[in-house]
């Protein structure tokens, strides 16, 4: 520590109290009856202040720096503000002994010889608590909420902001040990509020808040007379009978002398936030000061020792940034640290330190050795088994037990020395001195070695790792550079402050000066960039920098060097730089310029670094050609520039080395397709082909489908650019393809098809299977659209595709529940076998649901599909079974509609007129003469007809003409009229009388009795009797034999339906046509051609 006398001054009268405004820029002294404003920076006295009648002896500035108070013997206090104008004044019953504003609130405390008073700007009035004795001082806490008095009596009262002692500390001395000063100290960092108290028993004690004591009473020797902080509370001032102010840590311990005076120090304090520190005497002497507290440190590769509040060591890793501290309660003097070794040096002994491990990050340290004697030195040096001690010119070396084991003598003054290594007890010193001499001196040997001398004097030195060059700044602030064993300067820069040598690399060193950090390699230019601080080592990437008091590890990349290497193509020194320590980027360069050096050793390292596995694979290509005798350097050049990017210059060198091809295939793969145009100038028509092809690959996968589809059709790639343009439902786009396609492209224009369908454009797909003349597709395009009429239409010109439309269409009529016409679209595919299925479902599903009409119907419709399909010789038996037997279910099923309906049928035989009962065991046949009845389709009443057969030998055709005859009949001829249409076959009787006279037929419905049923048979002159009028005709289809029947009864009319051949009365048979419009059994429609 070095005391700085800044500016002095001197008073008439004693000065009894100073005060600082907070912001530091003023102090105001109570010097005999007036206060003295000085200005701090030069010591001017700016103004005295008149307003006391007696002496002052106290003075404080409020913490907001508004206003300040001053008490006088004169037992008043004035509050001024910071224009130096008196504000307000108020008196106590005794002279003032002391004041104190509350550093929150600026509550004034002003306390006398009886009594203590509390004002602030809000009250009007100061309120005032007595005292058991005198107040000689007064002190805050730091939040404001108790206040401390000293008191002649050796009592420290503790009170809270309303004057109520909250606790009482009783000094042992009592009254023999007045309570001169007191403070509390100003540190945030303390968990408890910490109270400095000196008196006149010569202490200097502390305590906290509760009244606890801490730790013990220091003896001072000496009536103090004022205590005070530093503003972060580290340090104590302590001034009184001593003639001096001293300063001690926060924990009293006794650190030295700020300045000695010629009279007692009544008052001293610390300017705010500074270390200035101002001292008023008895005599009216005024001092000023600037404390300097000196670094004292030591570093040894990545360890750092230093410092820390005058009596503690910090040992700092500057890697892993771990500290430790030791605690030595007392002054520190010097620092020392090698390998695992650290000593100490305090007032009256030497520490040695030891790491408890070996371990590089073991930051424990244990006590080794003791010197206990005081020792007087300039530098310290530590080894691993002595200390070297440095005094002016001579340097001792002692073991750690303190005994002298060498000495040395110098020329000149020492002024740098460093340990550079070597075995235990035998390691070599460093030594620069004033007059430029530089020695090297290893501590078991008398003799010092000189390396060399120069003729300024040597600030810093430092050695390369290999020890074969020396750095020296000097007092020049010079770096030069030696060849130890030449003795030759190298090179040298100015502007530094010091050097150190990279311990990782022989050719690099830094130097610091002027504000910048200087970093040189082998004998390129420096590379400089901003720094404060002194360089102190160099390790790696890692620069130490030591600034103000405060020890830092930057992180410098070595990029600057490098690039030096690189630029003179010195790849593997290149690569020596980058590995302590350069960035990504760095190392990426570093390997692109090995990489086109074709320097592949160093290029894979760098490579490997950033984990680009790409080049990686690239450079073990590379190699492999190589032991395969592949000597052409161009063309792995070439690949090289092709790796970069650098496609124009990997392109020349493709074609020089005579791989165009590969040139051509680096184009179209990075899709540079111009440039691969504009390479193969007016060449082979095949690759330019090719190259469109490429081109259009890659705009299709760039998402490019337009420009991908016009590169495939001029590159003749139609079903790519179909393929595209149906998958992005271009239809415009594809019928243009289409409609530009020659018919025989069949695959291509198939495909477009494909797509129409697919896209819901039926019409460009008829189009497109027209041209290539697909019919069958063309009729499935149309069945699959459901357009049935085109194909319908196709049907009717192409017979052969009849099954391709009838059947999709009669299975999409049984889909939407049109059965009954998807039966028909079935027998009209000739798929009898689905349409008899189709029927026989229908009727199922109609006798399940009771829809007995409806099976009767649908028994019918079988029952001519049988029939139809009995034309078949090898089916007629089977058929022909199956026809009556669907004929008889239906008929069944048709009469169960009425009787489900409760119609009430009394069956009467018209040819023998027999009533026959309801339930007839016969079955549908007379009783008496075994006639089959005949019945209405409709309300299965019996109709008046008897069915009769030919004689043998009598045709169909015949006997259909022998009734056509009309023979004529007397008195008959008006009362039948037939009427025959389309639709129906009826007989209408006109008049009300009818005399049937003499009627062959008749004649024939005679009935002798029996058990078998005997026909009708008719023979050809009975034919020629009867008339058209009265025979109905049931004309089946071959195989079956045409039915024949007569009417009974002229006043009845029946109908005959020409389809089902179902008989009905005339009346019901139009009722239901009309409602209807088809026969009611059939359903054949009205309007539909007969069969």
């Amino acid at each position: 520590m070095r005391v700085v006398l800044t500016w002095r001054d001197k008073a008439e009268q004693c000065i009894y109290d100073l005060a600082f405004k907070p912001d530091g820029t003023q102090l105001i002294l109570a010097a005999g009856n007036r206060l003295l404003v000085y200005d701090t920076s030069d010591g001017t006295l700016l103004q005295p202040l008149k307003g006391h009648k007696d002496t002052v002896y106290c003075v404080a500035y409020a913490k907001d720096g508004k206003r300040f108070a001053s008490g006088s013997a004169d037992k008043s206090v004035i509050i001024w503000t910071s224009k130096l104008e008196g504000i307000l004044k108020y008196t106590h019953n005794d002279s003032i002994q002391c004041v104190s504003y509350n550093p929150v609130t600026h509550q004034l405390a002003s306390c006398s010889s009886n009594d203590f008073g509390l004002w602030s700007p809000e009250q009007k009035s100061v309120s005032k608590h007595k005292s058991s004795s005198k107040i000689t001082c007064c002190s805050w806490t730091n939040d404001g909420q108790y206040l401390a008095l000293g008191m002649f009596n050796g009592v420290i009262s503790i009170r809270n902001k309303n004057g109520e002692e909250k606790v009482k500390i009783e000094r042992p001395g009592g009254s023999l040990s007045p309570i001169w000063s007191i403070c509390w100290n100003p540190s945030r960092e303390e968990h408890n509020d910490i109270l400095a108290v000196a008196d006149w028993g010569q202490k200097l004690s502390f305590y906290q808040l509760s009244g606890k004591q801490i730790g013990k009473d220091r003896s001072l020797n000496f009536d103090p007379c004022c205590v005070s902080y530093f503003t972060k509370g580290e340090y104590i001032l302590l001034g009184g009978s001593d003639k001096q102010v001293s300063l001690f840590t926060k924990d009293g311990v006794r650190l030295g002398t700020v300045g000695e005076q010629n009279s007692w120090v009544w008052t001293c304090k610390v300017k705010p936030d500074s270390n200035y520190v101002v001292v008023g005497c008895q005599d009216g002497t005024i001092s000023f000061y600037q404390l300097i507290f000196s670094t004292v440190h030591g570093l040894y590769k990545d360890r750092y020792a230093y410092r820390d509040s005058m009596t503690d060591v910090i040992v700092q890793h500057l890697i892993t940034d771990q500290k430790v501290c030791i605690k030595c309660k007392e002054l520190v003097k010097k620092i020392a640290i090698y390998k695992h070794r650290l000593a100490i040096q305090l007032p009256e002994k030497i520490l040695i330190y030891e790491l408890y491990s070996d371990d590089s990050s073991d930051m424990h340290y244990r006590v080794k050795e003791k010197i206990v004697r005081k020792f007087e030195c300039n530098l310290l040096v530590v080894c691993a088994d002595h200390i070297i001690l440095c005094q002016e010119k001579r340097l001792q070396c002692l073991s750690f037990s303190g005994v002298k084991e060498r000495e040395w003598q110098m020329e000149s003054l020492i002024r740098y020395i460093k340990v550079i290594g070597g075995p235990p007890g035998r390691e070599g010193l460093l030594v620069g001195l004033k007059n430029g001499q530089i020695l090297k001196i290893f501590v078991d040997n008398l003799f010092a070695i000189v390396l060399l001398k120069q003729a300024t004097a040597v600030r810093c030195l430092d050695m390369s790792a290999s020890r074969n060059k020396l750095a020296v700044v000097d007092e020049n602030d010079t770096c030069l550079v030696y060849d130890i064993y030449t003795k030759e300067l190298l090179f040298q820069e100015p502007n530094a402050n010091s050097v150190a040598w990279n311990t990782q690399c022989e050719d690099m060193l830094c130097f610091s000066g002027g504000g910048y950090l200087n970093i040189k390699a082998s004998t390129f230019p420096v590379h400089q960039q901003k720094l404060q601080g002194f360089v102190v080592g160099y390790n790696g990437s890692k620069i130490f920098c030591l600034h103000v008091f405060s020890m830092s590890a930057v992180e410098v990349p070595q990029s600057a060097p490098m690039y030096q290497y690189l630029d003179r193509k010195l790849f593997k020194e290149a690569y020596q730089i980058a590995c302590l320590g350069v960035t990504d980027t760095d190392w990426r360069e570093l390997a692109m310029e090995a990489l086109e050096g074709l320097e592949f050793e160093t290029a894979k390292k760098a490579f490997t670094r950033v984990q680009d596995l790409r080049y990686l694979e690239l450079i073990n290509s590379i190699e492999e050609r190589k032991k395969r005798g592949e000597p052409n350097n161009d063309l792995f050049l070439a690949d090289v520039f092709s790796y970069q990017g650098k496609f124009h210059e990997a392109a020349k060198l493709y074609k020089r080395s005579g791989h165009e091809n590969l040139a051509l295939e680096m184009y179209t793969d990075l899709r540079m397709f111009e440039y691969a145009k504009d390479f193969l100038g007016s060449g082979d028509p095949k690759e330019t082909k090719m190259l469109i092809t490429k081109q259009a690959d890659w705009a299709r996968n760039i998402n490019e489908p337009k420009a991908a589809v016009e590169m495939y059709m001029s590159a003749g790639e139609h079903v790519k650019a179909i393929e595209i343009s149906g998958d992005h439902g271009w239809v415009d786009t594809l019928i243009d393809i289409a409609r530009k396609l020659d018919k025989a492209e069949r695959e291509p224009l198939l495909m477009c098809a494909h797509y129409f369908k697919k896209l819901d454009n039926p019409g460009y797909a008829a189009e497109t299977y027209l041209k290539i003349g697909d019919l069958k597709s063309l009729i499935q395009l149309h069945v699959e659209t459901q357009r049935w009429d085109e194909a319908f239409a196709l049907g009717e010109k192409h017979p052969e595709f009849k099954d391709d439309i009838y059947v999709p269409y009669a299975q999409w009529l049984a889909e939407n529940d049109r059965f009954e016409e998807a039966q028909k679209a079935f027998h009209k595919a000739g798929r009898q076998g689905e349409a008899v299925r189709v029927l026989e479902q229908l009727t199922h599903n109609a006798v399940v649901e009771s829809r007995f009409n409806d099976a009767a119907c649908y028994y019918w419709m079988l029952s001519m599909q049988c029939l139809d399909i009995a034309q078949d010789p090898a089916q007629k038996d089977v058929m022909l079974s199956k026809f009556h037997h669907f004929q008889h279910l239906a008929e069944l099923y048709h009469g169960y509609h009425a009787i489900q309906r409760y119609t009430e049928l009394v069956p009467l035989c018209y040819r023998c007129s027999t009533n026959n009962p309801l339930l007839n065991n016969l079955g549908n046949v007379c009783i008496n003469c075994r006639q089959p009845f005949v019945f209405s389709a409709s309300s299965y009443e019996v109709l008046h007809l008897v069915e009769f057969y030919l004689e043998e030998g009598i045709t169909d055709e015949e006997a259909v003409s022998l009734i056509d005859l009309e023979a004529p009949r007397h008195k008959h001829e008006n009362k039948w009229q037939e009427i025959t249409s389309n639709n129906s076959q009826t007989l209408r009787l006109d008049e009300t009388v009818d005399s049937m006279g003499d009627d062959p037929f008749t004649a024939k419905l005679s009935f002798e009795g029996g058990s078998e049923f005997v026909p009708v048979v008719v023979s050809r002159s009975v034919l020629r009797s009867m008339s058209r009028r009265d025979v109905l005709i049931k004309r089946w289809p071959p195989p079956l034999q045409w039915q024949y029947f007569r009417s009974l009864l002229p006043d009845a009319s029946i109908t005959m339906c020409p389809s089902c051949f179902q008989m009905f009365h005339s009346e019901d048979y139009e009722l239901l046509v009309l409602q209807h419009t088809c026969c009611p059994y059939c359903r054949r429609r009205v309007d539909e051609p007969s069969p």
